[in-house]
């Protein structure tokens, strides 16, 4: 009966772990998402800034977080912990949210996004690790896929949130970052109370980890060179939001447009990943790259409202074949004891990325057009899929 019951859990590919980590991510991105859609509309709608300093804020915030995510992984591999340093992060997250209610210029409003970041720097190779750590290899990309999912439900249910407060309240937006709080809290007392770290014993050579990439070998390396320069492309969100209200939907219809595009993602993720695990992760990431290709070359000419609609339910497709089975992906190439390193120096070379991709984004529509924004970002994608293909045939024959 014992053995029954393990193998429907194998083939579910989750755990407590797993579980109570998708709770956690579901709390703090509804409590995110109340907040992300609306901070280019009260950057540009209320504090009055450009659309370069909304790009070079987007562009630090991420680029902050980025960094500490390797040193983050490397102290967790070292130290041999996970669960503190998670909860440290969602903390801090947390706190960013009075700084961005009681902002009046943009200065508090990057302070907050500082901070919030911050708190993902530090949470997320230790959170990866986790999840790698509590799932087997055959269901890793189920597994993630079903953490993407309940976290971006968090993003779906986010938005409606703020979409309901800002039409009671006549588009508070403050009041909006201020109710944000409450389901941040209840993440962090999830991690303290539910999360549970599983000992191992640890190789000598993993007893004081170096940070080097001397641990990895070279499918790693060059999937990160490859995952960077898609990411160099990929600009902040944040100039999606801004396309939408230049095509002519409503500012209190943002959330909305932004839920769309979240359902999607949390609906595909779980097929996708399930998907990935039966035909190979490698073809799901390229489906994926041509796919987000394809809809910035959309964003770029379509001028229409109804349009933009369908390019979000797209790029909500997208989201679920990318996110999730690229570090399942991930998990399948580096060594057991440098879980958290590699997410790390993942995690950070893709979002060192997004400094030069946001401040480019932002350049590119000030100094020509919103579609110069989209075309650049369409055509690294696009070079991303051609050097993933050469990957691929150079990878052939090692099981994804």
């Amino acid at each position: 009966m014992q053995e029954k019951k393990t193998v429907i859990e194998s083939f579910r590919g989750f755990n407590k772990n797993v579980v109570i980590t998708g709770l956690v991510s579901f709390f703090m991105d509804l409590s995110s998402e109340m907040v992300y859609p609306l901070v280019p509309l009260f950057l540009a709608n209320v504090l009055g800034a450009d659309k370069a300093v909304i790009g070079l804020i987007e562009g630090i915030a991420e680029s902050t977080a980025s960094i500490l995510k390797v040193f983050s992984g490397w102290l967790s591999d070292r130290i041999g912990s996970r669960k503190w340093l998670m909860a440290a992060g969602y903390g801090l997250a947390v706190l960013s949210r009075p700084i961005m209610a009681m902002s009046v210029s943009w200065r508090e409003v990057l302070a907050s996004r500082f901070v919030d970041r911050l708190g993902k720097g530090v949470r997320t190779a230790p959170r990866d690790a986790i999840l790698a750590e509590s799932t087997e290899t055959a269901y890793l990309a189920r597994a993630f896929s079903l953490h993407r999912s309940m976290d971006t439900l968090g993003a779906v249910v986010g938005p409606l949130t703020a979409f309901f407060i800002l039409g009671l309240f006549q588009n508070n937006y403050r009041l909006v970052f201020w109710m944000s709080i409450i389901p941040g809290i209840i993440a962090v007392l999830l991690i303290i109370f539910f999360i549970t770290e599983k000992g191992k014993e640890r190789t000598l050579a993993a007893q004081r980890p170096r940070l080097t990439l001397r641990h990895f070998n070279w499918r790693f390396r060059i999937f990160i060179v490859i995952a960077a320069i898609f990411a160099f492309g990929n600009s902040s969100d944040a100039f999606l939001i801004l396309k939408a209200q230049q095509t002519g939907i409503q500012p209190t219809l943002i959330p909305i447009v932004y839920l769309t595009f979240n359902l999607l993602y949390a609906l595909s993720a779980i097929p996708a990943g399930m998907a990935a695990d039966r035909f190979g992760k490698r073809r799901i990431i390229l489906l994926g790259f041509i796919l987000f290709s394809l809809v910035y070359y959309g964003f770029a000419v379509t001028e229409d409202s109804r349009g933009i609609w369908g390019l979000f339910v797209l790029y909500g497709i997208f989201m679920g074949l990318t996110e999730g089975i690229q570090k399942a992906y991930l998990a399948t190439i580096i060594p057991p004891d440098f879980k958290a390193t590699a997410f790390g120096v993942y995690n950070t070379v893709v979002g060192l990325a997004t400094l030069p991709a946001s401040i480019i984004g932002g350049w590119l529509w000030d100094a020509f057009s919103s579609s110069a924004t989209f075309y650049f970002g369409s055509a690294m994608a696009a070079v991303a899929a051609v050097l993933f293909v050469a990957f691929i045939s150079t990878a052939k024959g090692q099981k994804a």
